[in-house]
């Protein structure tokens, strides 16, 4: 093994290490968007310097033993631990009042260690199939990315109000821009996409200062929960996910991982829902059906992330899904380090730094270091764990950190100016959000839409 591969091994491991062990603990909060979690900490990593296997490494483990922990929350205390749980919340209630928390637990994250394994040779393997279209796919790129914008608005909670809201947003991406180059001559990219994927929070930061906005975010009384004991309910030192699931289980699960793993262009949210719908038809007895659900829907938030990831990055190299614009834009855009030309659609990032089987390689690397870090820790720990986050973690100290680190960021991209555009990107998109469910992945379809297509419709028209 020559001494590069042994380097970029080194730093696969390690970064997969340390994005399984954070991220698998910032699952157990209730209510951390993955975009805005997931992608300014993948965002520092690219900009500290670390070698892209082990960006890719950390960023793959991290969403993967985010997608295990975020179960814990989910199912036991009845709050979704982010936004992919949320499709969860009404089966894990019913298992719930079964008095069986700790079974919907584990057969949910069960689902999506199967389901992430098998994910990523099928992404890899349809991302291969993309390739030979690369080329006319990357030249068309600015008006795939309109078509691709109003496609996956449409499919939000938003619909046709999210299509509509597009067009102000993206024409408040352009001006900022263009105010932005102006003043500076130098224009900005990674306070755009910080607003964006911290909008909600921004809003609501924003809100509370508002007598009337602070009025609907109150809440009378500290909620309460009850939490079934830690019960060990396995054979042998550690759980086996093929054990714990049936052969049904096995066979839904595996089924909504592979077709999740070729439809990477539609919401993430839309086929855990899809999914979950399907497999529950089929199963009539009530308890099993309700197993199996929840199974299937978390291992389809692992595949649809995993392969909405890995098949524009290895195939493309634009962020051409839900997924690719919004937590892991950082691999596709993180200026000055990975970089997409507005202007020709030519890249710089991992989609050129590796290859294939490294996509492959690493990728499987960061499932199984996820896995080995949150799953038998969410297993075993699951009761003591949740107590400790409701009693002792604050969500101010985590909020404050999180703004801190966007302050940071901001200030280093684009001094005060990046602070500014951040609030008001933020801002509107939280407000958008939160009153005609834009997404965040709609928003971020729209700030690609006003940096690539703005610019090639202009030089259109003359």
């Amino acid at each position: 093994m020559s001494p590069e591969l042994l380097t970029d091994a080194a730093w696969a491991l390690g970064m997969g290490l340390v994005g399984a062990m954070v991220f698998a603990l910032i699952g157990l909060v209730s209510g951390t968007d993955e975009t805005a979690t997931v992608a300014p900490l993948t965002l520092l990593v690219v900009l500290l310097g670390v070698p892209a296997p082990g960006v890719f490494t950390f960023f793959m483990a991290g969403i993967v033993a985010k997608h295990i922990t975020h179960a814990i929350p989910t199912t036991l205390l009845g709050i979704p631990g982010d936004t992919m749980a949320v499709p969860m919340l009404r089966d894990a209630q019913m298992l719930r009042e079964l008095g069986v928390p700790h079974i919907a637990l584990r057969k949910a994250i069960s689902g999506g260690v199967v389901a992430a394994f098998i994910s990523v040779p099928l992404a890899v393997l349809f991302a291969w199939l993309l390739s030979p279209v690369a080329d006319t796919i990357g030249r068309a790129a600015p008006w795939i990315f309109v078509a691709a914008a109003v496609l996956i608005a449409y499919t939000s909670k938003g619909r046709l109000a999210s299509v509509l809201a597009l067009v102000p947003f993206v024409l408040l991406v352009v001006g900022l821009q263009a105010f932005v180059t102006n003043t500076t001559g130098t224009s900005l990219s990674i306070s755009f996409f910080l607003g964006i994927a911290t909008g909600p929070l921004i809003a609501d930061l924003l809100m509370a200062l508002s007598p009337s906005g602070r009025a609907s975010l109150r809440r009378e009384a500290p909620r309460t929960f009850d939490l079934a004991p830690d019960t060990r309910t396995w054979k042998g030192r550690l759980p086996n996910p093929l054990k714990v699931l049936d052969r049904k289980q096995l066979g839904y699960t595996s089924a909504a991982a592979g077709v999740s793993s070729a439809t990477f262009v539609f919401s993430p949210v839309a086929m855990t829902v899809l999914m979950g719908e399907i497999a529950g038809a089929r199963i009539k007895n009530g308890y099993h059906r309700l197993t199996s659900v929840m199974s299937v829907r978390n291992g389809t938030t692992e595949s649809t992330y995993i392969a909405e990831t890995l098949i524009p990055l290895i195939a493309l190299g634009l962020p051409l899904s839900p997924m690719a614009a919004g937590p892991a834009a950082p691999l596709f855009n993180a200026p000055p380090v990975y970089t997409v030309d507005t202007e020709t659609g030519a890249t710089n990032n991992l989609h050129n730094l590796l290859s294939g089987s490294e996509f492959l390689v690493y990728g499987l690397l960061g499932v199984a270091l996820a896995s080995a870090v949150a799953y038998p820790f969410a297993m075993t720990y699951a009761h003591r764990a949740a107590s400790f986050v409701m009693r002792k973690v604050s969500h101010e100290a985590i909020i404050g950190a999180f703004a801190g680190l966007i302050m940071v960021i901001c200030l280093y991209e684009g001094g005060l100016l990046a602070v500014g555009v951040t609030l008001t990107v933020g801002l509107v998109g939280g407000l958008l959000n939160k009153f005609l469910n834009m997404h965040t992945g709609v928003q971020f379809m729209g700030f690609y839409v006003a940096v690539l297509t703005v610019p090639a419709l202009l030089a259109l028209v003359g």
